[in-house]
């Protein structure tokens, strides 16, 4: 009843004010309590339902031209891929589904370099030339993100697995989990 249909492209239209009946009173408590807009006191209840057990990371590059938020676990699987370019730039990551990454600033600053199949998409600060993330071969879907560009306090322990590079196409057809990483 009331408002257009919502789908990709369109936006939710309601009819009048949000009725939030008996919580109305909390709701707004709770907007004054922590200076919050209703959009942000939206999004932030939105980031907790949708990413319920995730925690968000910020992170960036070193020169901080580069910032960028991340939901992923406090527990991170990381990646350490022996290839020819995550060799020379020691690229540790972990794997996220490109939905739970939101570059917040410094698009302009970031360049990108490809090679071979140019399907991985090698994107660093033009600045520092730290990578703090970049589109992986295996997961064009998704996000590597190098835990080391990540800030102090969410990350409780990280795992790291070896993954045969050098043998790319073989190291990911056999491996279990890889590929569905970077889905929801």
């Amino acid at each position: 009843a009331g408002g257009a249909p919502v789908g990709p492209g369109t936006q939710a239209q309601l009819p009048g004010p949000f009725d939030l009946g008996a919580q109305s009173g909390r709701w707004a408590a709770f907007q004054e309590r922590h200076r919050l807009s209703c959009e942000e006191a939206a999004r932030l209840l939105l980031d907790a339902y949708e990413y319920r057990g995730l925690v968000k990371h910020t992170g960036g590059c070193h020169c901080g031209a580069v910032r960028f938020e991340v939901w992923a676990s406090a527990d991170l699987h990381v990646f350490n891929c022996n290839c020819s370019i995550c060799t020379k730039k020691q690229n540790r990551h972990f794997i996220v589904p490109a939905s739970r990454f939101k570059l917040l600033k410094g698009a302009e600053n970031l360049t990108t370099y490809t090679f071979n199949t140019h399907r991985a998409q090698h994107t660093f600060c033009k600045t520092c030339g730290v990578q703090s993330f970049y589109t992986p071969r295996s997961n064009p879907d998704g996000y590597g993100i190098a835990p080391h560009c990540l800030d102090d306090g969410t990350v409780q322990t990280i795992v790291t697995e070896d993954i045969n590079g050098k043998e790319w196409e073989k190291a990911v057809k056999e491996h279990k989990t890889i590929r569905d990483m970077s889905k929801p």
